[in-house]
């Protein structure tokens, strides 16, 4: 199995919205792609919570079966077109790949 976890870091402001609101439409992009290919096992999308001291915004924690898994989600229409949205919205970007 492959654990693949994501975080994004925001700008204040882009695509005509704030970091607030570009998170929330960046979970709910993520959480579209949960499905999108077999072997996805678990998809979760966490934001940072106002109050506790965090330096990213948004993280990604997902389970794949496998490298092909991960590898058919990675190329999917879907997921391709959130890396575009993703692109327009970010600062920085920090992602790890292992097995369990």
């Amino acid at each position: 199995m492959i654990r693949h976890v994501v975080m994004w870091k925001l700008k204040e402001t882009a695509e005509g919205a704030t970091r607030a609101e570009n998170a929330v439409k960046l979970k709910e992009k993520l959480e579209a792609c949960r499905n999108i290919v077999p072997g996805i096992l678990r998809l979760e999308v966490g934001l940072a919570a106002a109050g506790l001291e965090s330096t990213y915004d948004v993280v990604l924690d997902s389970d794949f079966a496998d490298k092909a898994a991960l590898d058919a989600y990675q190329v999917h229409p879907t997921h391709e077109a959130l890396k575009s949205f993703v692109g327009g919205v970010r600062e920085a970007r920090q992602c790890v790949d292992y097995e369990v």
